[in-house]
């Protein structure tokens, strides 16, 4: 149907709404509803207000559904969406319209339904929350409010148009729709278990006895005030102004925004030239609240409406965007804290701006509310978010008696330092997996799809939680003979694909996996009993961690393996070159003899230069894992620097005590930098440690984890320089700088005529080490013209039949976890089978994974992570949480292993915000097996689905792989998968509320 959504009628969402309940004790999706206590009203404009919190004026209150979940989950103050002259089609709003992976953004702004069909939706949603309030005993009939929101100048707010929504949100009684729906509700009182026919006729019809007014940027104030003064004398309202961030000004806004890690946001002085400035809001603002107070009404500011920032990397399909969220508050809450002192707490403020779980408290507590958040529900989780919020905010009654200056100004003072509000030092690491979502069946852990080797990770969490230790070695061991080094060292992509990134930190799967191989490796090491190997051998040369790794699988499946190592003990470069300060030598031991605990041989000391030698001696498969052992290379002008893997050995070698004088320049900026960066200012008698990049940390390719550490040690980075020569104890650099973002979003580098010297005694090069190209060639092994070995992909063989390549040695250097993959599939290809297997994680009892949903926790000991854990294998469904138009079901369809998501089609309006949070790399509004209103909707779209043509036959029309087909229950035989079949049988039988 296109980027318009439907509203639903009246009788339909109470037919939703009691059976979706019924059938799973859930409206709209939402699991878990809030139950006010009337100990914690308060009043606001001389009405009752169960808790001051609720939606802002956007998504999430666009719709009769979205006010209903909201409420349902624990909001009492609704901010509904503005509406303005222009409206409906009129309206242009280029979708997809937002983006909320980290801060905000969206390019929508007032309701995008006509007028009338905004009112009616309000009124609608008024009406069912009084009666859901009594049915569900939710609360009093009388404990919530609707605000309505306005715009965008006096002409268009005059207009009989948006004239005659204020007079009837005012007084709805002879609108048709508030006559209809309480009809309707008298004559279907038989629905209702608690809801009495005097419950009905006596919702009140007064629905709104407020109003925010919401302005264009660079509306002049005498324009502002001519509103306002409207809407104070004229209408009768209690009345917010909103305020924007621009009133800040322009230095003190883009200082925040560089000093928080926001450099990379765009946005000129144009609009804080143009927009209120301050000086005039003052006296406006004086004059407004003695008006109100000679009227008898309530007058404030909101703060603060979104900030208006560039489109610069195709964030979204538009010239300029609104920036909200963590980004927002410190704006928002420095404006506040700016008018609390200027009006010594005596102006009223609403707050918006950046609202959520972890600051709302200490802002009402500050006397500021009522408090309306947004994009904290636009991301996993969504409206039951809202319970934990209003569950925070029960502190017994409060009257408003100011807003507390002192208060205010500390939370903008902290909000500048606050690590929930800051930017990450990296930029975020991509979140999704790199394939489509399938029509069914999509539930996955992206930790488990994140991770190279494709751990249990679901499953060992659970069995840690439960202090079964040895039983979580045992599932861990499958896949991982290195639980040690990788539950110190791992780079852990399985936690940047945690689904917990989006409420507040994964979950510590790293950390876990170390809690139980410590304690569970020594009665699992007991339990191990090694078979009798047979087959032929196989000789793995490196004893690194793919070496370790290859020789486990092959002995752990029953054929022998010898690792030929040329150094003095086992362990690679994680043993020989990592610092022990990163991980001791014991764990990487204990690693090495489970590595060896199914019989592996080893020979020490023993370097390999001839791969038919070894054939000679009887070995008909080697596995190549010599790691990347060619040094990388740095040339300076003049002057020399030393490789950075040399140093490190040597600096293990002699515990620190090594001569490089007092002035240490490091140049690189990965991972590796950082160890030796690390690493040399814990050398004996150094006394600086600088680190040379020619980009900024935000593009530096380390680790965040690791730049954080180089910085908590006291490196000292020395950014956007390029190194020249090194005289006279001097290393000369050239200044760069940070040109505009390409293509894909990163800013390139462009040289300046500038210099800079820094005292250097030693310049240690960490660039890169290279792999071994002259001995695969040397040993007849064929490589691509960047010298990199030629291998098939599926099982890593080279050209000379029974070699292969693993780890390092493959690509160049890369993670511990990945050096284990290598090694699976060379053992694999050599086995003739699998390696290891998969655990099932399904959880029977899905109550106890709903009730983590929408709720913050932050990081607890290791060793009960495991409740952290949102178990996505068995339940995801992040599109359905996010959708404020609740356009993506979750259905439980018999026959099948998971609930199934369905999009339907005529609730959804493109917002495009479930593509940000699906772990997939796919859009579920337009790549989910959708559900059509009817045929013309259906035309109107490329989307697999369907439509229902008759629903007590289930016979549909579907598109299926671009074909049209007719289907009814009960024909097998058909195109269409089983699977989908039963989903369009069970939306007809057990879920036909859905149709309408």
């Amino acid at each position: 149907m296109g980027d318009r959504m439907t509203p639903m009628p009246f009788g339909q969402l109470v037919d939703w709404i009691i059976n979706e309940y019924g059938k799973n004790e859930t409206v709209f999706g939402v699991y878990r509803p809030y139950k006010a206590d009337k100990k914690n009203n308060r009043k606001i404009f001389g009405r009752t207000l169960e808790n001051p919190m609720g939606p802002a004026a956007g998504p999430h209150t666009q719709l009769t559904q979205n006010i209903v979940a909201s409420y349902y989950a624990g909001s009492r103050f609704f901010e509904l969406k503005t509406v303005q002259i222009l409206d409906g089609e009129d309206l242009p709003v280029s979708k997809p319209c937002i983006k909320a992976d980290d801060e905000c953004y969206n390019c929508e702004w007032s309701t995008e339904l006509y007028v009338p069909q905004a009112q009616d939706e309000y009124i609608k949603a008024w009406i069912l929350l009084h009666i859901i309030a009594k049915e569900h005993g939710l609360g009093a009939m009388d404990g919530f409010q609707f605000n309505m929101s306005v715009g965008y100048d006096l002409e268009g707010i005059k207009s009989p148009k948006v004239n005659s929504f204020i007079d009837s949100m005012k007084e709805a009684k002879d609108t048709e729709m508030f006559k209809d729906c309480i009809n309707y509700l008298l004559d279907h009182l038989d629905l209702f278990k608690n809801v009495t026919k005097e419950d009905i006729e006596n919702i009140p019809s007064e629905v709104c006895n407020s109003v925010t007014l919401s302005t264009l940027h660079g509306c002049p104030p005498q324009e502002i005030q001519r509103i306002a003064t409207y809407l104070i004398e004229e209408k009768g309202l209690n009345t917010f102004i909103k305020c924007n961030p621009t009133l800040l000004g322009y230095e003190f806004a883009r200082k925040t925004m560089d000093d928080m890690g926001y450099d990379y946001i765009a946005f000129g002085d144009f609009h804080f030239l143009d927009d209120l400035q301050y000086e005039d809001a003052i006296p406006m603002l004086k004059t407004l609240m003695a008006l109100a107070e000679k009227k008898n009404l309530e007058f404030g500011v909101k703060i603060t409406n979104t900030f208006p920032v560039d489109v610069k990397n195709k964030e979204l399909p538009s010239e300029e965007m609104y920036m909200s969220g963590k980004s927002l508050y410190p704006l928002s809450i420095t404006l506040a804290a700016k008018l609390a002192k200027e009006f010594d707490g005596k102006l009223r403020i609403s707050f918006s701006g950046g609202a959520d779980y972890h600051n709302i408290k200490a802002i009402v507590d500050a006397g500021i509310w009522p408090v309306t958040v947004a994009t904290t529900l636009l991301k996993p989780g969504g409206y039951q978010r809202l319970l934990q919020i209003a569950e925070k905010l029960e502190e017994g009654h409060v009257e408003f008696t100011g807003v507390d200056p002192e208060k205010t100004a500390k939370l903008a003072a902290d909000a500048v330092h606050d690590p929930h509000h800051k930017k990450a030092v990296k930029p975020l690491p991509i979140r999704k997996m790199p394939k489509s979502v399938p029509l069914i069946d999509c539930y996955v852990a992206p930790c488990k799809e994140g991770c190279p080797i494709h751990q249990d990770i679901t499953t060992y969490l659970q069995l840690s939680g439960a202090g079964k230790y040895e039983e979580a070695m045992k599932v861990i061991a499958e896949k991982n003979p290195l639980p040690f080094i990788t539950g110190t060292i791992c780079a852990h992509n399985c936690m940047s694909k945690c689904n917990r990134n989006y409420y507040e930190d994964p979950v510590n799967i790293r950390g876990v996996k170390l809690v139980c191989a410590e304690g569970g490796y020594d009665a699992f090491m007991k339990e191990i009993q090694a078979g009798e190997l047979k087959g032929k051998k196989t000789a793995v040369v490196g004893g690194g961690p793919a070496g370790l790794a290859a020789a486990y699988f092959l002995t752990k499946n029953g054929m022998p393996a010898t690792i030929i190592e040329k150094s003095g003990s086992l362990g690679g470069v994680v043993k020989h070159v990592i610092p022990g300060f990163r991980i001791p030598d014991e764990a990487i031991d204990k690693d090495a003899a489970l590595s060896l605990a199914f019989g592996a041989e080893v020979r020490l000391n023993t370097e390999v230069t001839d791969l038919e030698a070894l054939k000679k001696e009887g070995f008909e498969y080697i596995i190549l894992a010599t790691g990347a052992s060619k040094p990388g290379v740095l040339k300076l002008e003049a002057g020399e620097t030393i490789n950075a893997l040399d140093f490190l050995a040597q600096f293990k070698e002699t515990d620190g005590k090594l001569n490089i004088g007092k002035n240490v320049v490091v140049i690189g900026g990965g991972n590796t930098a950082m160890d030796t960066a690390r690493a040399v200012k814990r050398t004996e008698g150094v006394e600086h440690s600088y680190l040379v990049y020619r980009r900024t940390k935000r593009y530096m390719p380390a680790d965040e984890e690791e730049l954080e550490m180089a910085l908590e040690d006291g490196v000292e980075f020395k950014e956007l320089l390029s190194p020249v020569e090194l005289k006279n104890g001097k290393l000369l650099c050239k200044v760069m700088k940070l040109s505009d973002t390409d293509a894909t979003g990163r800013r390139g580098i462009v040289e300046t005529e500038e210099t800079v010297e820094i005292l250097a005694d030693t310049v240690i090069a960490a660039v890169g080490e290279q792999v071994p190209t002259e001995f695969y060639e040397a040993n007849g092994i064929n490589v691509s013209n960047r010298g990199k070995v030629l291998v098939n992909e599926e099982t890593l063989e080279t050209s000379a039949a029974g070699v292969y390549v693993v780890g390092d040695g493959l690509y160049g250097p890369a993670t511990v976890v990945e050096a284990m993959r290598d090694a699976r599939i060379a053992a694999e290809a050599i086995l003739g089978k699998k390696a290891a297997v998969d655990f099932d994680d399904t959880v029977d009892n899905l109550d106890k994974i709903y009730d983590k949903r929408g709720i913050l926790e932050v990081t607890k000991e290791y060793k009960v992570e495991d409740s952290r854990c949102l178990g996505c294998s068995n339940v995801c469904e992040n599109c359905a949480e996010v959708c404020p138009n609740r356009a993506n079901l979750a259905l439980n369809i018999p026959g099948l292993s998971m609930h199934q998501i369905v999009h339907v089609d005529y609730m959804c309006n493109e917002c495009g915000n479930c593509k940000s949070f699906c772990p997939y790399d796919s859009a579920p509004y337009l790549d989910k097996f959708t559900l059509f209103a009817n045929e013309a909707d259906m035309e109107n779209s490329k989307n697999e689905g369907f439509v229902v043509l008759e629903k007590e036959t289930a016979a549909c029309k579907v598109r299926y792989l671009g074909n049209i087909l007719t289907w009814k229950a009960g024909e097998k035989d058909s195109l269409i998968p089983e699977g989908l079949r039963k989903v369009m049988e069970t939306v007809c039988s057990d879920y036909d509320y859905i149709l309408g």
